[in-house]
């Protein structure tokens, strides 16, 4: 697949809102581009136009694409409910109402299923896809059935870029410590880190930079500034955040502003580079 994956050190990282800004300067230079989530945890949901329910943000995501969202762009969402259970809609459907464990067992391969279908569909469909990771690839506990991260990158066999929210503080360990974790064949798929949310000026991080990149072999691709009011709902249900009454607001309102944090966006980054990762990947495989 012709592709990128976003891949963060942590929930809340700016996932959502990077894969968004991709997904509108792809679509800015004529590029058919898709955006995808292979399963979300959030009651943040909103219809498609075949009223298939789907994750706001990958709605979102397809509206910055200039697209309409379907269910193959977010094939799997878990609704949180009391108790530790989860209602689960598949394809956007509602389809059981079942406990986390009783998912992890008896969901996998039936998720693994939907999401090479989804992909399948995007791939043929589109130019280009951008996915979106969820929380850590390096979750220990949960990767031999994880759905989200590496696993999803090796189906769609695409390279990866992973964040990180360096206002939280820990930046980083946070990089280091989740490329430490990754097993060899995960970590030849990080081609790129960008470093989100930050504060100040970025002259005097350049000595950050060089250190990251000697330490890791990896190179920095962008670092971008905390961004207030972006008009892009947060990834999951583990972010503090809530839908925004700018998430809600005019279509053309949030059309205006994606176009405006693109631009500044792609400014930032070394755009050139990430185009070249994007189109040469299988080449040089």
């Amino acid at each position: 697949m012709k592709g990128i994956m976003i891949q963060g050190t942590a929930s809340d990282v700016g996932k959502s809102f990077i894969v968004t800004v991709l997904c509108r300067i792809l679509a800015n230079e004529g590029i058919k581009v898709a955006p995808f989530k292979s399963q979300n945890m959030s009651n943040n949901s909103t219809f498609t136009p075949d009223g298939k329910e789907i994750c706001i943000a990958q709605a979102i995501q397809a509206e910055a694409a200039r697209i309409k969202p379907t269910e193959w762009m977010n094939p799997i969402l878990l609704k949180p409910r009391p108790n530790q259970e989860s209602e689960v809609v598949f394809l956007g459907e509602q389809i059981d109402i079942i406990s986390g464990k009783a998912y992890r067992e008896s969901f996998y391969e039936k998720a693994i299923a939907v999401i090479e279908t989804s992909l399948a569909r995007l791939e043929n469909e589109f130019e280009t896809v951008v996915i979106e990771g969820a929380g850590s690839p390096v979750e220990i506990n949960l990767k031999n059935r994880e759905i989200v991260n590496m696993k999803v990158a090796e189906l769609a066999d695409v390279p990866v870029i992973l964040i990180t929210d360096i206002d939280r503080g820990g930046a980083f360990a946070s990089i280091v410590g989740t490329l430490e974790l990754l097993e060899p064949k995960e970590r030849e798929r990080v081609v790129g880190v960008i470093i989100n949310k930050f504060h100040g000026d970025v002259g005097l991080f350049q000595d950050g930079i060089k250190w990251l990149e000697a330490k890791t072999g990896i190179p920095v691709l962008g670092v971008l500034p905390y961004v207030e009011n972006h008009m892009i709902d947060v990834e999951d249900s583990l972010s503090s955040s809530r839908i925004s009454s700018q998430t809600a607001g005019h279509k053309e309102d949030r059309n205006t502003k994606l176009d405006e944090v693109a631009s500044q966006m792609k400014s930032l980054l070394r755009w050139d580079v990430i185009k070249e990762i994007i189109d040469n990947w299988g080449i040089k495989k």
